[in-house]
Order: C-alpha cells, then structure tokens, then sequence
C-alpha cells in the first residue's frame, strides 16, 4: 500500500501535521502589559494639537518603519484596506477618475477606487512576475486614467522601471500594493514608495502583524499630510494647517492604537528572520520542482522577495492530471490541514476580480451603477477573455503553497516535494480512477 497513492487508498507520505504558526513571544506580550499598564490604549485626538498624529507607541511605531524601510513617512492605519482608500485619495483621486488595477489579487485593491466614485480598469499580469503587465497598462491608458494601482503580488516586486516609465509619460500617479511583500527592494530601492505612496498589510496572515492593520510609505511631505488627514478626521484641521491642497481632505477614523503598535514594533524586529527563513524554504522548493517536467518555478527570484505564498506553474499536458485534481491527489499523501495556512498546495490563487458580480453588474454604491455611469457615454468592459493570462492562472495553470513560512525546516518541504513525486508517478492510475473528476476551484481567501 506504501506505493499505492493515497487518494486511492495506500498511505499518506506524511501523517505528521505541519508544525503550527506562532506569532506572539514574550517581547509582544511585554510591550502590550506595558501599554494596559499605561490605560493609554489610544491617545489619538482628531482635532489640532500634537496628538492629532497619535501617542507616542504610535510615533515610535512609524519612526521605526520608516527607518528601517529606507523612507521618510510611515503613517499607520487600522488596515490596509483603509490604507488603499487613504492612498488614493492622498494623491488627489476624484469622481469619475479611471485607476489602473491588477485583475489578480485581493478585492480591495481595486473596490478602494469606490469610495473616491473612480472607475477600476483591469491590466493583465505578466506571466513572469504574476504582477501588472506594464504592456497591458499602456493599452488601458485614456484621458481619464489618473492613477494605477501596482500589487507586489506573492511577496516579489513589479517591473517598475516600466511602470514608472509609463506613468511619468502620461502623468498618472503611481500606488504601490506592498500588502504581501514587506522588505523587499526593487535594484537595490525600497518596493512601497518607488511611486508616490504605497503601503502594507499588518493583517494576522501576513509576515508580521498588529492583528489587524496597515502602513503607508511615502517620501512626498504633502501626500503623507494628507494621507495623515484622511486617517483621522482632517476636516477638523483645515483651518490650522491650512493644505495647500485641500481636495479630499474629509477623513475618517482609521487608526491604530497603542495595543497594536506596541505589537507591531516588536514584530518589525523579527521581519528579517522570518523573511530569511521563507527564502531558504523557497530555494528548497525551486531545487525540487525544476527537476521534474510540467513544473515550473523558475520565475521565482529567491534573493528578492518575501515569499507570502509560494507559486509556481502546472502543466498538465506534461504531468496528465488537471491541475485541480493533481492537487487534491497531494493533499490526500499530507495531514489535514487544521486551516489554510497548514495546506501545502492549493490551486488558482482568486478569481481575475472583473469577473465577480460587481463588475459584471456594475452596481457598486447606490442601485444605480455608480461609478461606472459617471462618465456620460463611457462603457466599461469587464467580460470574460479581457485579461487571458490572469485567466489561464487562475484556471489551470497556477499552484500556491501557503507552507513557506516559520517554524518550518527544509525537512517539511521535502515531505510535500514527495508527495508530489509519488502523485505524479502514478499520474495514469489517478486518472483511470477519476476520469470526471470535479474540478471546482476553491479561492484563496
């Protein structure tokens, strides 16, 4: 039974579970006693005077950021999904604006555009880096496109030499979507502010977090006071700090506390290492899958990027099982996962964002297609077939491994590189025992 897949009934590879995530020690637990011990749990004030940019745990915070990153503002948030509304309103986005965005990614990287009544139009991904195709950008370019919105997707960085190009051509602002790649430099740069701002996600499944959160990075003074403005309440402050720009000064409260910045600076510590470990799971993988036909990581630029998953492509006329079904056929040879963290392989990554019913209906805020009517005989096409390498990703070419991540050892990886082999030799035996398998994708979420 030892060679018998185990998707038909022979025994797993591994049966021990995959060691678990911790993310909190003692340094976080000390830092938040310190701060309850305080009973200052937020000190921000959303009216003028030194702490309309929060207490001091929030300061030493994004001090730290910046420092560390290589920039000159950090500006924290509650998330980084408010941190993509802020980032778009800092640099001026207004009704009936266009923003570029990627097709494949997390939804709040382009519904943000919602909330400022700006239209998302959808580029495609390069196939090498999985993140815009700056050539697909240049396409989508019209009068209204006032800014693109570029995803560091997986943990590696954009071609942003020619994206940066591009948008100085034309004049559209550039925001960078760091959520998954904290750390990692582009030729030797800081990835987050190569454009005009950009930011990151503290949410519990990144690298490092807060729980939930958010970091913007910028090196422009008035975009940070802006952007500082929208966090907390900025009509309060128009009158004191008179901005030279004073469109979308309206803001909200997306704030972090003190609880969560405490943790957050002694999570920032810890980034190198983590970032170090994934690297080294990630050459293992490389090293494991390039030595077998129909795989292919070679994509992957080990020393740049921050690995938030691992991906790499499938090719299922080479190997003989869909790529959905190969999947399913080696999660069978490993333990169950208890979460999607503790899967090792999943297939498809998200849906290319203009095919969920927001886009196909255009209905967003109100029932009467606002934003998507604002420009008076403008159609917006959002159909099937606009972005085909997205498509073909997501469909059956693409597979995730969450299992790049601390306390991981190379040893684990090993495990889920058998199972791969053993799945793939009996490839034919597969197939005959499920000729329709159902081939459902299930997003990442």
């Amino acid at each position: 039974m030892k060679d018998l897949p185990a998707i038909l009934g022979g025994d797993k590879v591994r049966e021990k579970p995959f060691p678990r995530r911790i993310t909190m020690g003692d340094e976080e637990k000390k830092a938040v006693q310190a701060v309850m011990d305080s009973d200052v749990l937020s000190a921000f004030f959303g009216s003028p005077g030194e702490l309309f940019l929060g207490g001091p745990k929030i300061k030493e915070f994004e001090n730290n950021w910046a420092r560390d990153f290589g920039f000159k503002y950090a500006i924290s948030v509650n998330s980084w999904t408010s941190g993509l509304m802020i980032a778009l309103g800092s640099v001026g986005i207004e009704p009936g604006d266009e923003v570029i965005c990627s097709s494949y990614t997390m939804s709040a990287s382009a519904s943000c555009c919602f909330f400022y009544g700006a239209i998302p139009v959808f580029a495609d991904i390069d196939p090498k880096n999985y993140c815009i195709d700056p050539k697909s950008f240049e396409k989508l370019i019209t009068p209204r496109t006032k800014a693109i919105i570029v995803v560091h997707l997986f943990g590696g960085p954009a071609d942003m030499d020619a994206i940066l190009a591009i948008a100085k051509k034309h004049g559209i602002k550039v925001i960078e979507d760091a959520a998954q790649a904290p750390g990692v430099k582009y030729k030797g740069k800081p990835i987050g502010c190569l454009g005009d701002i950009g930011g990151y996600s503290l949410n519990y499944h990144k690298h490092i977090h807060t729980g939930e959160g958010g970091m913007l990075a910028t090196n422009d003074p008035e975009i940070a006071k802006i952007a500082r403005a929208i966090r907390n309440h900025g009509e309060n402050t128009i009158e004191t700090e008179s901005p030279e720009n004073f469109v979308n000064y309206v803001g909200g409260n997306f704030r972090l506390t003190e609880l969560q910045a405490a943790i957050g600076t002694e999570q920032l510590k810890k980034l190198n290492k983590y970032v170090a470990t994934r690297q080294s799971l990630a050459s293992r993988f490389t090293a494991g899958l390039n030595k077998i036909d129909g795989l292919n990581a070679d994509q992957n630029d080990l020393e740049n990027n921050a690995y938030y998953l691992y991906p790499f492509k499938y090719d299922s006329k080479v190997i003989g099982l869909s790529r959905n079904l190969f999947v399913k056929s080696v999660l069978a040879e490993l333990p169950d996962p208890v979460d999607f963290e503790d899967t090792a392989l999943a297939g498809g990554y998200l849906k290319p964002l203009y095919l969920n019913p927001i886009y196909q209906k255009q209905i967003a805020i109100g029932k009467k297609g606002f934003p998507f009517n604002f420009n008076e005989g403008v159609k917006y096409n959002y159909s099937k077939g606009i972005c085909p390498v997205a498509e073909s990703l997501y469909e059956r070419e693409l597979v995730l491994s969450p299992l790049i991540r601390e306390p991981l050892e190379l040893g684990d990886v090993d495990d889920i590189l058998l199972a791969i082999n053993k799945v793939i030799s009996s490839a034919d035996q597969i197939k005959k025992a499920f000729p329709e398998v159902n081939d459902d994708i299930v997003d990442y979420v």
